[in-house]
């Protein structure tokens, strides 16, 4: 292969790519599941000796999940959207993926591959989110109509997992169809369609590809788009390159709880996605890319702040984040009617940030003097604002949902009316932030999409 400069990928492949990441068409909004579903139903009709349907699970709500499949080439890619159903520009993605690979021969002969793509694998969690998909640029109507499953809910955290003293066996019908799909298909390129909120790009591998390295700094770049150099979602996590991290483990987050003296069962569930398909070989890229982005995303300056104050800062804010949003739960609770899975999700969510709150007030306390980049400071600052809108607005979904349906008491509507007004200054607090940029949506797809086709090309190159 040639072209050094691209990390081992060839510059002309390199360049179709980008090519083809910004050549994606303006997109506005997300589609609800129905119409992702029959967007895909209408391509499978229209292609039928291309494209193959078939129906690979149910939800646990009865909804069936169906995998389209595109090409025949050796190389079995598995794509999967809708893993975290507040998180839908993989529906987008794949929905471009589907359209490009059908419409042009010379990207199914390019990829040699066999693209097996699952456009909603948790619909029953994606309806819950509907309500903002038709203006994703609007950060209050994103944070009223938000909803992320409980942990246990999770289709991406729920694979069975047992190692020292944890053991998770409880998989939903959701995820077994991944884990069927996974180990009939034993996939060389799996990709779970991920997507952040507020910052830069930034990536997860299943494994070291030093040559991916550059080809995936390139694909935002060539799109405008930052990296995040800031705090990664978990200190857990082994950095690879700039924004690109290894894909994590629950067995590593179990070493790094108990090597702060955590009670480690207690603290982490199943498995991922990635952790699972490791067995047969498959290489995973996730792409983590935000709805907007800061100035600061990218800052790699030194500040003036210390990172061990900035840790400390973020950890104590979380601990009263969640002694509030317990507070409110607590007086609630006897008179909470409906097993919603805003409730369901609360329950599981407010106690974590006491949890997550208290481990970092730990690595704090361990932490070396050094300064804290620009980056760094804004993303701690900005995980603390994002767990507020998540899980304080969830609660009030909660309550509202006894309110709507008439079973509130007396003292429920006031928790209600208190949990409101409180969530109402966080939102404020967050719409403060100055420097905010609204990505737009095909940028974004452009990201996964080019990212995609980038890991492929470089596994072909080294198998």
């Amino acid at each position: 292969m040639s072209g050094t400069a691209t990390g081992g990928l060839d510059a002309g492949l390199l360049d179709d790519v980008l090519d083809r990441a910004r050549a994606v068409p303006p997109i506005s909004d997300f589609p609800t599941v129905d119409a992702l579903l029959d967007w895909f139903s209408a391509l499978a009709d229209d292609h039928p000796g291309l494209v193959r349907r078939r129906r690979v699970g149910t939800s646990r709500l009865g909804e069936p999940i169906e995998m389209f499949s595109v090409g025949d080439g050796p190389r079995p890619h598995l794509l999967f959207a809708g893993v975290h159903p507040n998180e839908p520009i993989g529906f987008r993605t794949l929905q471009h993926l589907a359209a490009e690979l059908v419409a042009d021969p010379g990207l199914r002969a390019s990829t040699g591959a066999t693209w097996h793509l699952v456009p909603c694998i948790d619909p029953d969690g994606t309806r819950l989110n509907e309500s903002w998909f038709g203006d994703p640029a609007d950060r209050a109507a994103y944070a009223r109509g938000f909803y992320r499953p409980a942990p246990s809910e999770q289709v991406e955290w729920t694979f069975p997992f047992a190692y020292k003293g944890a053991y998770f066996d409880d998989v939903i019908p959701e995820t077994q169809a991944l884990m069927r799909l996974i180990d009939e298909l034993r996939p060389e390129l799996m990709v779970s369609l991920h997507n952040a909120e507020l910052g830069g790009v930034y990536y997860y591998l299943s494994e070291d590809l030093p040559d991916a390295v550059a080809p995936l700094h390139a694909v935002p770049a060539a799109l405008g788009l930052p990296l995040d150099t800031g705090e990664p979602e978990s200190p857990a996590l082994q950095r690879l390159a700039p924004a690109i991290y290894r894909a994590g483990s629950t067995r590593d987050e179990y070493d790094y709880l108990e090597s702060l003296g955590l009670d480690a069962p207690s603290l982490v569930g199943g498995e991922g996605s990635a952790a699972y398909a490791r067995r047969h070989g498959t290489v995973s890229l996730i792409a983590e890319l935000p709805y907007w982005s800061h100035p600061a995303a990218d800052d790699t300056a030194e500040s003036d702040a210390d990172y061990a104050d900035v840790v400390r800062t973020k950890a104590e804010a979380l601990i009263e984040l969640g002694s509030t949003l317990t507070g409110l739960l607590d007086e609630a609770r006897g008179d909470l009617t409906l097993r919603s899975p805003f409730l369901r999700a609360s329950e599981s969510f407010v106690p974590m940030m006491t949890d997550a709150g208290t481990s970092e007030l730990v690595r704090a306390g361990r932490l070396p003097s050094r300064r804290a980049t620009g980056a760094e400071v804004f993303s701690n600052e900005e995980v603390v604002r994002m767990f507020r809108l998540r899980f304080g607005g969830m609660l009030v979904r909660a309550l509202e949902a006894e309110a709507t349906a008439g079973l509130a008491t007396a003292r429920l509507h006031r928790v209600h009316a208190r949990a409101r007004d409180l969530y109402d200054g966080w939102l404020a607090d967050a719409q403060a932030v100055t420097g905010l940029e609204v990505l737009p949506v095909e940028r974004l797809v452009g990201v996964q999409y080019g990212a995609t086709l980038a890991v492929s090309h470089v596994l072909a190159a080294h198998r």
